[in-house]
């Protein structure tokens, strides 16, 4: 597990200079050089590097300021205030690269809205303390109706992310089904999803329902049908890593402290337009 330890203070102050000079990069976040800085009572803290994107609009992406934000970022920076033993630090990819980059040990914790299924858990570790909920359906242009299943999208595009939670339903439906639905993937940075429906060139996507608002701020689409899933969200880490769990168990504790004191539901407001933290409610 690449976990940075300081050994103790002596140390944290004559590497200072190499903090300053290197611990920032271009947005502003500390970049993964950086060395270890003292914090708590006993003088150790332990580095995490988090995984996440930057072209998922209101959860994580770079704003017009060149900072890395949205609502999974400012989570877990207010759970990185709470948890003195740990400094979180945010290593940006691709989205169809951050478990691959979590197995290899290039990060210690994906952040992503991950939706926890059976498929993930064969490989993966999930926090236990859901900071969302979300349900999946499907969704198709406004004047669209006659899709309101997944047997009805037989033979059509359909639009998704590789490695999401959307692209294992249409996979695992494929798997079990002659006639295949036509899965077209895209980029985890194209935010072309409402234009590609719209236009056309697929025929639907799949997508949690408080999704619909942030990829098509036009409202040209909507949802339709039941929903397909409905699922918790969770962190994801490593599998049978001491390390891991004791940090998975950690946040868990914030997770819980932050539901009570509200401060999820207000981020979750802020960020996404509506509380999406209680399950009773999605």
């Amino acid at each position: 597990m690449k976990l940075q330890k300081n050994k103790n203070r002596l140390i944290a102050s004559a590497l200072g200079l190499m903090i300053l000079v290197s611990g920032c990069g271009a947005n502003g976040e500390p970049t993964a050089q950086a060395s270890d800085s003292t914090s708590g009572s006993n003088g150790k803290v332990t580095k995490i590097l988090i995984g996440t994107g930057t072209g998922f609009p209101q959860v994580c992406f770079i704003d017009e300021n060149g900072k890395l934000t949205g609502f999974d970022v400012e989570l877990l920076r207010q759970i990185d205030e709470r948890l003195p033993q740990y400094e979180f630090e945010f290593k940006t990819m691709d989205f169809g690269n951050l478990l691959l980059s979590l197995e290899t040990n290039k990060i210690d914790l994906v952040a992503h809205v991950m939706e926890k299924n059976p498929e993930r858990e064969q490989k993966y570790a999930f926090s236990s303390e859901p900071y969302a909920y979300w349900s999946n359906r499907i969704v198709v242009a406004k004047d669209n109706d006659s899709i309101q299943t997944l047997d009805d999208l037989q033979g059509k595009k359909v639009l998704t992310s590789a490695t999401s939670a959307q692209a294992q339903l249409l996979e695992n439906y494929n798997n079990e089904h002659d006639k295949k639905i036509d899965i077209v993937y895209q980029s985890g940075q194209a935010n072309d999803t409402a234009s590609q429906v719209t236009s056309g060139r697929v025929e639907a996507t799949l997508a949690a329902d408080f999704v619909l608002p942030i990829i098509d701020p036009q409202k040209q689409l909507k949802q339709t049908g039941k929903a397909l899933t409905s699922g918790e969200i969770l962190y994801v880490l490593r599998k049978d890593d001491a390390d891991e769990k004791a940090l998975s168990d950690a946040i868990d504790g914030v997770v819980k402290e932050l539901k009570e004191d509200g401060t999820i539901s207000k981020l979750s407001v802020e960020w996404l337009g509506s509380d999406v933290t209680n399950k009773d409610e999605q």
